[in-house]
């Protein structure tokens, strides 16, 4: 009798001990359990620690309640200004509501996955290529208010969106490059033009200051020629200056004095005409000899040179002529009777 007793006591214990082996469960700290009893959801959501189940009865569903980090594959699509490009993603989600989770829909990482594929390629057909190269923040949100609509329902939390990479054809590679030089060119050659311009405003003042100073050039040219000094050249090089030039240019650009011209003489004359106005002029009471030595020194006087061929004849003067003539009819007609 005391066997029979003691014999069923131990597998009494024995089935107490499968029950209590096949009944309890250990919820961890980062997730919750989710019980159903005959497939209903019954009992609310177990915390983390030592729990109890109905064995054959009950099913414990674990839901993990981290941060899961799940990666979107590149996506192929066509931009709005009509670029092909290829996009990868990473999406942060957590598990808000353990029961939704389990019985609103099948497998949610799935489910996350899939709406942030097709939620991608959305954004991708929606955006210019400008703004998801430079304005991924707002891409970013967009992406994260559409994925996180419908995962409301599903009791998952959407916590951040990333755009990892965005994936250009070689040829506009190649001319986004051609485009950011062209830009770097266009600003490097207003720089330059800004900075001639300033320097011309410079030089400017500094020549308007030489020009009131005079003694401001002398120093400038001595202190070139001590710079170019300082190299230990053999040749020295002087600068001239451009002043000097100028004073020389005017000092021979001035006129020579014109002097009175000539007045010209009448051609078949020995005697200027104002000798022959003076000899019209004396008076009648001169001496024959007079006339005479007047005539001899007339006939005597050397002729003036011819005048040059094609050169106008002057007109002869009738009162001029007449005191010759006289003096040489005076002199033929030989000396008067004693």
């Amino acid at each position: 009798m005391l066997q029979d007793l003691l014999t069923a006591v131990i597998a009494a214990g024995c089935t107490g001990l499968v029950y209590l082996s096949a009944a309890a469960r250990v919820v961890k700290q980062y997730e919750r359990g989710v019980v159903l009893r005959l497939g209903r959801f019954v009992g609310g959501v177990r915390p983390p620690g030592f729990t109890m189940i109905i064995p054959f009865a009950d099913r414990l569903y674990k839901v993990n309640m981290q941060i899961v980090t799940l990666p979107i594959p590149a996506q192929e699509g066509i931009t709005r200004d009509n670029v092909t490009v290829r996009v990868d993603a990473v999406v942060y989600f957590k598990v808000v509501d353990p029961a939704n989770a389990v019985i609103q829909v099948e497998d949610y990482r799935f489910a996350v996955s899939q709406m942030a594929q097709t939620s991608l390629r959305s954004i991708i057909g929606k955006s210019d290529l400008d703004d998801l190269l430079s304005n991924r923040e707002k891409l970013n949100q967009g992406l994260e208010l559409m994925i996180d609509s419908p995962a409301i329902g599903w009791g998952v939390q959407i916590d951040r969106v990333e755009i990892k990479d965005v994936s250009l054809p070689e040829s506009m590679k190649r001319s986004m490059a051609r485009q950011a030089e062209a830009d770097r060119d266009r600003r490097a050659r207003i720089i330059n033009a800004d900075a001639e311009f300033q320097a011309s405003k410079k030089l400017a003042e500094a020549a308007q200051q030489m020009a009131d100073t005079p003694a401001a050039l002398q120093l400038r040219l001595l202190q070139t020629v001590t710079a170019v000094a300082a190299e230990k050249n053999s040749t020295l090089v002087l600068p001239f200056p451009v002043e000097l030039l100028r004073f020389l240019e005017k000092a021979q650009g001035q006129p020579p004095v014109p002097s009175a011209p000539e007045k010209p003489r009448p051609l078949g004359l020995t005697t200027p005409p104002e000798t022959a106005a003076e000899d019209a002029s004396a008076p009648a009471g001169s001496t024959e000899a007079e006339v005479e030595g007047t005539g001899e020194a007339r006939l005597d006087a050397e002729p003036e040179p011819a005048a040059l061929d094609g050169a106008p004849e002057a007109p002869l003067d009738p009162a001029s002529i007449a005191p010759v003539r006289a003096a040489a009819d005076a002199a033929s007609a030989g000396p008067p009777d004693q």
